[in-house]
């Protein structure tokens, strides 16, 4: 038998490879679905490419590559036998198989055991070997088999790091001394005493000193004062005092320079007055927020729908998104997405074509990825109601854990989420997003990778008409940019309930400076049209040169709508930054309307009788002793020689921190690390700081002003990706930034108002082979009656009509601020109300409209 299987796999030997170092083995989901070892048909991984195919899309993969070995993967889930001892350890076959899905199990595993089956399969006959075989196999195929089935997930690593190591008890928590000094902590009103810092505090649990953590990239922390402290008083260990839930607190030990473990911080805490039981746990995965926890409470119990018996939905549309630690943001995001047509139509009405064409690695490629995602949202093959034998069965035995089996358990995006995140700082990390921020990703994501075919997020662009005047001459400039969300102000002055909201900071200040607990909080009313009308309000320019006048003067600029567009993104600006740039919300309500109109919004153009500001750039004024000595300015450019320190100390190269820090203008340590993060894969990351001479000649341009010599004669690539990934031509991007210095802002004044050269720009491009540069390269070959036919020809495609609109979706948020807290989302499907929140997805009772963060709304018929 042994020859027989040796002579069997003799073709097939040159495919088959042992898994090298860096190579992804994709054992847990299949690529094209939500297939699993756990699913009913298991999951094939390809012994060339290792890339995992449920039962449904093995198939295409081995006619498409022509790969015909595979190994199966089954995991067989089964209910524990009555009687079985509680606790115990499930029993499993082949142990080591599924390493990956022991953090990824949906079931108890003190109700369930499994086992674990792994055999050959070869296409096409489907001819079947058992594993292990080591007796019977080829040592070749024995060796990839068992590296296959040790290998870690393809994205174990991507795991947060205090997910993997194991934090331990800290030899100090048994025996700690505590002295009896009579200090008793507050509930709130916290700050450092020795310095004025009210965030990252931390409480000595031997003295009870509070005092402040050190300084950390993310631009929370303090002053160190802590450590100070520790240096002088060897007192070992301290808890983070905003992290303190009934399930435990952050405790550090300073001695052991670690965070530990304190099994005894009940009692600890209470020597000092702290009631564990009564914290409330505030935070999504351990993430911290601030002080001011109470009237967060509130709102996570109406956000959430709290203590509402709310009704399950299955089915098609009400599939939900686990959440992978801090990614419910993405889930919210998505949910909205792909319950809007375009975005069904573009992804899962091409589901066959785009997995059919798909690369040979389907996970690099976010079409498929996204037909993907898409597909398990609506197709309700994850969704799907349990069998009414098994409630029955459930109800009798009245085994209330077993209900979580059939509960819903969502589709997870893990797979989505490191493709569309791949080289960004933030969204690659397990750390809590701004959902608004990871929107406006994934729209130029989808624009970037719809070029020359149709583009859904289209119906999220419009054009918005900015009339800018002189207040000295009152002359007017009037000029269009891209946009696809409208972000509101809250003006807090405009609130309904100001009288309370005075009382109430009153309360609050008297009980902090007198270390009381705060009063009930008062959440600000505010009315929607008050946020309206602050929007459109005249608003000052900074810096503003009038071309009229050749000189500075004041200027004001209203902004009004040069087109509709289908859906409209309304954001309310809710997060301002405290005095340590940490953003922070403001706690408010707005009654946002279920029918908005915005007609009287539409922008007018030039009026009978306004004067045009001239068409003229300011100069550019270089500093008297670089027209003398140019290199000696330039060569010693002003950087803040602190901040470069601190981000020395953190470990990156002297020169890159001196890059950061100048390149970022000066604008502190936390801008320039997140410009180290950014650049620190370029080869020249640690060289030296080089700047150009401002005196080298370059080609003059007959746009700019006599006299005005760009700094630099190639623009930078980013900004010409921004320009790009608006719909305009690269090379008319090229153009506008060469004919104004490089500035982004100007240079889309300048494309407005030349648009007469944008159809050579367009014939010029259809030569440039640099991809995906130009997202909207063939919009011209779309025929959408509803684009705006005065720009069909030139600028960016929009989908102009009426300002009449409908809500139907809308983001919420919970926390203290986007970099903490929790995000779910509400959309109306068959004129019913539905929350969607992470993996769970029922009918709202009601829907917190007021306290929304991110709405959407549809575009009424005109009829």
């Amino acid at each position: 038998m042994a020859a027989d299987l040796g002579e069997l796999l003799v073709p097939y030997m040159p495919t088959i490879r042992v898994p090298r170092t860096g190579d992804r083995v994709f054992k847990s989901e299949c690529a094209f679905s939500f297939d699993s070892p756990e699913s009913e048909g298991g999951l094939y991984v390809c012994m060339n490419t290792f890339l995992g195919f449920g039962r449904e899309h093995v198939e295409r993969h081995y006619r498409k590559t022509g790969q015909s070995v595979y190994m199966h993967l089954k995991r067989h889930v089964k209910e524990k036998a009555t009687g079985a001892a509680g606790g115990a350890v499930p029993r499993r076959r082949n142990g080591k198989v599924f390493l990956d899905l022991e953090l990824n199990r949906d079931f108890n595993g003190e109700d369930y055991e499994y086992e674990d089956e792994a055999k050959l399969v070869i296409f096409p006959d489907h001819f079947e070997i058992a594993l292990p075989n080591i007796e019977e196999l080829p040592a070749l195929v024995t060796i990839a088999c068992d590296a296959v089935l040790n290998a870690p997930s393809a994205y174990k690593k991507q795991e947060p790091e205090s997910w993997e190591e194991e934090i331990q008890v800290s030899k100090h928590a048994r025996s700690l001394r505590q002295l009896d000094n009579g200090v008793r902590i507050p509930p709130s009103g916290w700050k450092c005493q020795k310095c004025e810092m009210r965030e990252n505090l931390w409480l000595n649990l031997t003295d009870g000193a509070v005092l402040c953590g050190k300084w950390f990239f993310d631009g929370s922390g303090g002053n160190g004062h802590a450590l100070e402290h520790y240096r002088e008083t060897s007192y070992p260990l301290a808890v983070k005092l905003d992290n303190i839930t009934p399930d435990g607190a952050d405790v550090y030990s300073f001695e052991e320079e670690e965070a530990v473990l304190d099994p005894h911080i009940s009692d600890h805490l209470s020597h000092f007055g702290i009631d564990m039981l009564q914290m409330q746990k505030r935070t999504e995965n351990g993430h911290h927020t601030d002080n001011s926890a109470r009237p967060r409470v509130s709102e996570w119990e109406v956000i959430q729908e709290s203590g509402m018996k709310l009704k399950v939905v299955y089915g098609s549309g009400y599939t939900g998104i686990k959440n992978l630690g801090n990614s419910c943001y993405l889930s919210t995001v998505m949910q909205v997405l792909f319950s809007i047509p375009d975005f069904q139509r573009m992804y899962v009405g091409n589901l066959q074509r785009i997995f059919d064409y798909s690369p040979l690695d389907p996970t690099q490629d976010f079409a498929t990825q996204m037909a993907k995602l898409g597909h398990g949202l609506l197709s309700g093959q994850y969704s799907k109601p349990p069998m009414k034998s098994e409630l029955i069965e459930q109800v009798m035995k009245e085994e209330h854990k077993v209900l979580n089996w059939h509960q819903q358990k969502g589709i997870s995006p893990r797979m989505l989420k490191a493709l569309v995140s791949r080289g960004h700082p933030e969204f690659s990390s397990s750390r809590q997003q701004d959902a608004h921020e990871f929107l406006l990703h994934m729209v130029n994501l989808v624009e970037r990778n719809s070029a020359g075919s149709e583009n859904p997020s289209d119906i999220f662009r419009f054009l918005v008409e900015e009339r800018t005047q002189c207040c000295q001459t009152r002359r007017v400039r009037y000029t269009q940019r891209v946009d696809y969300c409208i972000q509101l102000p809250a003006p807090i002055e405009a609130a309904t309930n100001r009288e309370e909201l005075l009382a109430y900071e009153a309360k609050r200040k008297e009980a902090e400076e007198n270390t009381r607990a705060p009063p009930e909080p008062v959440r600000a009313r505010i009315p929607f049209t008050a946020c309206l009308q602050a929007f459109t309000e005249p608003e000052n320019v900074p810096d503003f040169w009038s071309s009229a006048l050749q000189a500075k003067s004041a200027g004001v600029k209203t902004s009004r709508f040069a087109s509709f567009p289908e859906y409209l993104i309304l954001q309310i600006k809710k997060f301002t930054f405290g005095v340590d740039w940490v953003p922070k919300k403001l706690d408010l309500t707005i009654e946002v309307p279920d029918f908005l109109d915005l007609s009287r919004l539409r922008a007018t153009g030039k009026q009978a009788g306004e004067e045009e500001l001239p068409d003229l750039m300011p100069p550019i004024v270089l500093p008297e002793d670089t027209r003398d000595n140019s290199m000696s300015s330039i060569d010693s450019p002003e950087i803040d020689e602190a901040a470069v320190m601190q981000l020395a100390e953190m470990g990156f190269p002297l020169e890159a921190c001196r890059k950061a820090v100048y390149y970022t203008g000066n604008m502190g340590p936390e801008m320039a690390f997140n410009w180290i993060i950014a650049h620190m894969e370029e080869p020249d990351f640690a060289e030296p700081l080089a700047l150009p001479s401002m005196m080298d000649p370059g080609p003059s341009t007959s746009d700019g002003p006599v006299g005005a010599t760009p700094l630099d004669n190639s623009p930078p690539e980013e900004s010409i990706a921004i320009l790009t990934s608006m719909g305009f031509p690269r090379a008319h991007s090229i153009r506008a930034l060469k004919a104004t210095n490089n500035n982004l802002e100007r240079a889309l004044d300048w494309i407005f108002t030349h648009p007469e050269e944008e159809e050579l720009d367009t014939l010029s491009d259809m030569a440039d082979t640099e991809p995906n540069d130009n997202a909207f390269s063939n919009a011209t070959s779309h025929s959408d009656s509803t684009l705006s036919p005065d720009r069909e020809a030139s600028g960016p495609r929009v989908k102009d009509g009426p300002g009449r609109y409908e809500l139907f979706a809308f983001i919420s948020h919970m926390g203290a601020s986007t970099m903490s807290g929790h995000y779910v989302c509400h959309i109306k499907k068959e004129g019913r109300w539905v929350i969607y929140n992470d993996h769970k997805v029922c009918l709202s009772e009601k829907p917190p409209k007021d306290s929304g963060y991110i709405y959407f709304y549809h575009r009424l018929s005109s009829s």
